[in-house]
């Protein structure tokens, strides 16, 4: 999974919750944690809040119009977000969660030189071939 699209679906499955009475207290903390982050992001951005706030009430209108705001961000670039979006999908479903349904994946192409993170791991990426 995409890290934006990890964080979108951490985002609905936490409005969902938060809108149900009986949604499990971890799940409506972890999303609340998640948005928080996100609005701090957004500090500068009243229309951003604005559609992060609507999705919540209204996820599938708004999630084209957050999913760019998100991008215009960077937010998926950014480590606190993606793990506080991990916990959210890790509380509302641990099964799914455990079974590597959430994983984010990350695309290498080109003449890269770097080190990617994941959450089991490092994984260091290089070009043994530069100079030629």
């Amino acid at each position: 999974m995409e890290p934006i699209s990890l964080i979108l679906t951490a985002l609905v499955a936490g409005a969902v919750a938060a809108s149900k009475d009986v949604a499990e207290k971890g799940v409506k903390d972890a999303y609340e944690g998640l948005k928080a982050l996100i609005k701090r992001r957004f500090a500068d951005n009243n229309g951003a809040k604005v559609v992060l706030e609507e999705h919540e009430k209204d996820p599938e209108t708004y999630e084209v119009p957050l999913k760019k705001k998100l991008t215009e961000a960077a937010i998926d670039r950014d480590a606190e977000i993606l793990r506080a979006a991990e916990e959210v999908l890790k509380q509302d479903d641990p099964e799914g969660f455990k079974e590597g349904k959430y994983n984010t994946t990350v695309t290498v192409a080109g003449d890269v030189f770097g080190v990617a993170g994941t959450n089991t791991g490092t994984v260091n990426v290089g070009n043994v071939n530069k100079g030629k």
